[in-house]
């Protein structure tokens, strides 16, 4: 590992696992986000937390690399900065078609690979967390990380040769669980599976510890709940 300012960059990219992190146009991201931060600041901050979760991502040792999928390129060139591989969302068919899209991509490469999807708003993500859930994952065809409110998915495995087979947005967590797909319940894990749609989420995330870019937006806001 060596590091940038702040950013830790793992400098041995062997590891086993792809990530795929797709990503709304910062136009519509973060929709519910707005009415704690203002219209002004929210697609600013869909960014940042994007660029701290794929920052995390790529400087956790388990991680070969992160392909981040959206259609926007500012957002796009922004996390291609922090060495992410950014991929157009041409199926255009909504978040799971996006990650599957993504999965597809790195298989294409590497058809051998470990892949996994991970929510692009997780502004609070260690490196060593992660691991800890990637570690796991390997043990089984398919495992999923379930939100902090026990209701969505912020995490998606699938070992070489196994589809994901997404079924992410609302009660996501049941649906992964009705597909076979193993629960990940691991202690101390807080920071995967702490995504952040409302201001009340935000102000959990920076009690965690967010990322360097996130911090530096969000300070102001800290103390904005939900109105």
């Amino acid at each position: 590992m060596r590091t940038e300012g702040e950013i830790a960059t793992n400098t041995d990219p062997t590891g086993p696992w792809s990530l795929v992190v797709p990503l709304k146009p910062l136009a519509r991201a973060k929709s519910r986000l707005g009415r704690a931060v203002g219209g002004e600041l929210r697609p600013r901050l869909a960014l940042a937390f994007a660029q701290d979760t794929v920052a995390a991502a790529l400087s956790c040792p388990a991680v070969r690399d992160v392909v981040v999928v959206t259609d926007d390129p500012v957002a796009g060139a922004a996390l291609a900065a922090l060495g992410a591989r950014a991929v157009a969302d041409t199926p255009a068919a909504g978040l799971d078609a996006a990650m599957e899209h993504g999965a597809r991509s790195v298989r294409a490469r590497r058809g051998d690979a470990a892949v996994a999807v991970l929510n692009a708003d997780l502004p609070a993500l260690r490196p060593d967390e992660l691991a800890r859930v990637l570690e796991f994952s390997a043990a089984f065809p398919r495992a999923f990380v379930g939100d902090a409110q026990g209701i969505g998915t912020t995490f998606l495995s699938a070992t070489p040769g196994v589809e994901l087979r997404p079924a992410f947005g609302g009660a996501s967590r049941a649906r992964h669980l009705a597909s076979g797909a193993v629960e990940i319940s691991l202690p101390g894990i807080d920071s995967v599976r702490r995504d952040v749609d409302t201001g009340d989420d935000l102000g959990v995330a920076l009690s965690l510890g967010v990322g360097r870019f996130t911090a530096a937006l969000a300070a102001p806001v800290a103390p904005v709940a939900d109105r």
